[in-house]
Parts: structure tokens; sequence; C-alpha cells
């Protein structure tokens, strides 16, 4: 059989085109077999205030266009345009995976542009952490 499969815990919810699904008391397996479906399971969902960086930004605008909470067009050019200067900053895979970011978003395919976001998350985390480089006098 093809078809993504969802593996749902207990009680789990599920966001499926705009709309909360929650999982009963058992475990469950649901196969979608429908190819232009938006799903987001809560766990990984990002809430307004924890989009407080770059890449979280990135994430959390292509989150609302796939929950139907922004307009696909407005939210791929924003997502474009805060990509755009990541790519001075991000070197080698993560290069790759904004490109991949900013093909997907260009496509409208948000849950693309999510996953390879969140792949960079621990990367920016070190850039931003890093200690500022000062100047020393001779």
């Amino acid at each position: 059989m093809t078809g993504l499969v969802i593996k749902l815990k207990p009680n789990e919810k599920v966001l499926v085109n705009g709309v909360i699904l929650q999982n009963g008391d058992r475990a469950a397996s649901i196969r979608v077999r429908s190819n232009d479906v938006a799903i987001l399971r809560a766990r990984d969902a990002i809430q307004k205030d924890e989009a407080n960086t770059p890449l979280k930004r990135i994430y959390y605008i292509a989150q609302l266009a796939m929950a139907g909470e922004a307009e696909n067009e407005s939210a791929a050019k924003e997502i474009l345009q805060a990509l755009d200067p990541l790519k001075a900053i991000f070197a080698g895979d993560a290069l790759n995976e904004i490109s991949r970011a900013q093909s997907a978003a260009a496509s409208h395919k948000f849950f693309v542009v999510m996953r390879a976001v969140k792949k960079l998350f621990p990367i920016e985390e070190a850039l931003l952490h890093r200690a500022p480089v000062t100047a020393r006098a001779s």
C-alpha cells in the first residue's frame, strides 16, 4: 500500500487541512492516501512566542499557512524574503536546506519548508549563542 502513515499516540492531536483531530485512548496508525493534504502533529507545532529566531519565525509562518490561518501567497512571499539573507550565513548542507525551503515556499509546499528549516534549528542556536568576536588592540 502506498501513502503516508501517521502513527498517533493515545490522545495525540493532529491538524489535517486546518481541522484538529484527536486520537482515542489507544495508539493508532492512519494511512493517508491523498497526495495534496496538509498534516501537522500538535507536538511539531510551535507557539507564536516560541518563534523568536529567524528560522523559527519562518517555521511559524509556514505552520500558519498549513493551518489555513495565513494566505498562501503572502506566507510564501514572507518566507522567501526571510530566507534570502540566510543564504549568506549558512553553508554546505545547511545552505542546501535553505535552497530547498525556498523552492518549497515558491511552490506553497509549507510542510517541506518546515522540515527544511527545522533541521537547521540546532545550527541557528549555536550561531546565536556564539560569543562575539572582539578586536584586540596591539
